[in-house]
């Protein structure tokens, strides 16, 4: 049930803040940081109404999948593609989160990796094939 309300923290946190960012045009970090601020003191003064998993967990999947939300309409245009990416932002952080002990940037990374994942099974799906980039060949008439 914990791992569940993970899922589900991820997933609304990336929706919530892609759509005070671009549709309410608050910008990205202001979405971010007025969000996670939200969030962030709600734990720090109720910090007995969930488990002491949750109470720890929550505030750092919310802030993490808000830098999901803080991607471009133009770049991710849809909110199933926002939550999914932050579905998955979820299943990195449960499954990777020991590796990335120490390092500074673990939740953008694993962030920005989610954002990249749904962009690219976003380009696989459509109809269109993918074209293939002409390799650079310089023109010869200036020789």
């Amino acid at each position: 049930m914990e791992i569940s309300i993970l899922f589900f923290t991820g997933i609304i946190s990336s929706i919530l803040t892609y759509v005070v960012n671009n549709k309410y045009g608050q910008g990205a970090v202001r979405a971010s940081a007025g969000l996670s601020l939200l969030v962030g003191l709600f734990f720090y003064f109720f910090p007995e109404l969930f488990s002491h998993y949750l109470t720890k967990n929550i505030p750092i999947v919310f802030i993490g999948a808000t830098f999901i939300g803080m991607v471009s309409s133009k770049i991710l245009p849809s909110y199933l593609l926002v939550g999914f990416s932050g579905f998955i932002f979820s299943i990195i952080y449960l499954n990777a989160s020991p590796f990335f002990k120490g390092y500074g940037g673990a939740l953008g990374t694993t962030a920005a990796i989610s954002v990249l994942v749904s962009l690219s099974l976003a380009v696989i799906s459509k109809s269109e094939k993918i074209k293939r980039i002409k390799k650079y060949r310089p023109s010869r008439k200036n020789k």
